[in-house]
């Protein structure tokens, strides 16, 4: 691994080692391009992680404070988790399900085709489908996605099975064990097939789950151009007199701080953090923040539209065994305005061990009726709603700066108001949800509300204009032209679809143009 002196300034310096930062950093170091890759958490690894619930959501688990506003059910239920994500080197993707779908052509053009909703910020993606197919391509032979490119489908589990079986009673058409990164057969770099543990979100310890901690940033570093740099909070980024960004402040893990300087920064720490951080780095310059010219650093902030349905039956179904996300009903995730919302959802398998269940079949609830119903746990099915929310400029990160961090930071507050679209869509996926258990012979259903997402989106969106957004179709900020946004935060909308291997997609293509930018000395 390289090592480079803090007065570098030839380096791009990536703030978060997740899908979009540890894609982003390989694909560069693959380049010729020296990389500073700044991990806030700790490196664990397959022979770490823990086969334990509460100890391993400590273990990986961004716990650090936050604080949230906003009707959302959430911010009464969890007021200082809005957003369940990591703080470890690989980011989420040590803690995904591993679920990979493309968006839909219709979902890069969401202002076009839903039109003007009350309420919404709606706007159409600067990019295509077309244009990001070949992306696509590449991000799903990289993360070895199933029922692609001749990967076998994982098996179904008997969550997948019990969920199978009523939607087919039902007559839904397109239900399968899913396209997953995780691999269903043997790799010869020595990653195993899944082995059908059950603990996908405590960290695959078989390798078999795709996550950049052992995949990406082990290919970086055998380039011998990545310097990883793990337990390195960042604090601000710094610029020059002519705006252009010139290091990032970060703290190591004995608070110690250092300024790293840099060529160009990519900004990847997820849509709470990554707002955060560009916040933070206001300036006489940039008094509402770096890059936020336009006031929308922050703003439609998305999480997807979210729910689970539970449901017991009169035999065992041991849901915990086997792959936590086993399978996927998709025939709603079309745009069919007659069911009275826009967008579409998915219906996908999810399987809570018992511990997180207890936190989250009813928060706070206790008592008799609660435990005659964790009493069932062996017999209960689960799934998962996924579907696609409409951006509000309201629903925003802020800084809260009467609550600092650690370092005497603002932390970000998560404001959040359900849209009545949002509201419309999970009332209709509670209903067929709760219908699909009931056709495979349910004795009780149980309609779960939404817990802290893995899914957090938009805040940093890309846009056509500058007024619109934060960045353009690359990612790259509108304000400063080596300044880059490489997570989910440059969504534009959210989608039906699972976004981890949009987030992949969208950093291989922003490697292209960086590289290419910077053999152009464009930046």
């Amino acid at each position: 691994m390289a090592k480079y002196d803090l007065n570098d300034d030839h380096v791009v310096v990536i703030v978060g080692s997740g899908a979009g930062g540890g894609t982003l950093a390989n694909e560069l170091c693959q380049k010729g391009i020296d990389v500073v890759l700044l991990e806030a958490g700790q490196r664990q690894g397959p022979d770490t992680f823990i086969n334990d619930e509460w100890a391993s959501f400590a273990q990986l688990a961004w716990l650090d404070k936050r604080t949230t506003s906003g009707s959302w059910r959430v911010a009464r239920d969890f007021p200082n988790l809005p957003a369940w994500i990591c703080k470890t080197v690989g980011g989420s993707t040590t803690h995904w399900a591993g679920a990979s779908l493309r968006f839909q052509e219709h979902e890069f053009k969401a202002r076009t085709t839903y039109g003007a909703i009350d309420g919404a910020n709606l706007l159409d993606w600067p990019i295509t489908l077309a244009e990001l197919e070949p992306f696509y391509d590449r991000a799903e032979k990289k993360m070895r996605v199933t029922r692609t490119n001749g990967y076998p489908g994982l098996p179904g589990n008997n969550n997948f099975r019990v969920m199978y079986t009523g939607a087919k009673r039902l007559g839904y058409k397109t239900v399968h064990t899913g396209r997953m990164a995780i691999n269903s057969t043997p790799l010869d770099d020595g990653r195993s097939s899944c082995q059908q543990a059950g603990f996908c979100f405590q960290g695959c310890k078989f390798g078999a789950k795709w996550s950049t901690l052992y995949t990406e940033i082990p290919a970086a570093e055998e380039t011998g151009r990545l310097d990883l740099r793990a337990g390195a909070q960042a604090l601000k980024i710094e610029h020059d007199a002519s705006g252009k960004v010139t290091g990032v402040l970060y703290a190591d893990e004995k608070g110690d701080q250092h300024l790293q300087k840099a060529r160009v920064v990519c900004v990847a720490g997820n849509s709470i953090e990554s707002p955060r951080l560009l916040l933070n780095s206001a300036s006489s310059m940039f008094p509402d923040g770096l890059g936020n010219s336009s006031g929308q650093v922050g703003r439609n902030y998305m999480r997807h539209t979210t729910g689970s349905v539970y449901a017991t039956f009169e035999k065992p179904v041991f849901m915990f065994r086997g792959t936590t996300m086993a399978g996927i009903i998709q025939d709603e995730a079309h745009h069919d305005p007659k069911r009275g919302f826009a967008g579409g959802y998915e219906l996908e398998t999810l399987s809570l061990g018992l511990p997180f269940m207890a936190a989250f079949l009813d928060p706070g609830a206790w008592g008799r009726e609660f435990t005659r119903k964790m009493d069932q746990y062996s017999h209960m099915a689960g799934m998962w709603i996924v579907g696609e929310d409409m951006p509000r400029e309201t629903n925003r990160v802020t800084l809260n700066t009467e609550v600092k961090d650690q370092f005497g930071l603002p932390v970000a507050n998560v404001h959040f108001d359900d849209h009545e679209n949002d509201e419309r869509m999970r009332s209709h996926a509670f209903r067929q949800g709760s219908e699909v258990y009931r056709a495979a012979g349910a004795l009780e259903v149980y309609e779960v509300p939404p817990y802290p997402s893995t899914h957090n989106l938009g805040s940093n969106r890309m846009s056509a204009e500058a007024k619109d957004g934060v960045v353009n179709r690359h990612g790259q900020s509108w304000d400063v032209k080596n300044l880059f946004v490489s997570d989910g935060s440059q969504f534009t909308t959210g989608a039906t679809e699972n976004p981890t291997l949009t987030i992949v997609a969208l950093a291989i293509r922003q490697a292209e143009f960086i590289r290419d930018g910077m053999a152009k000395n464009e930046i």
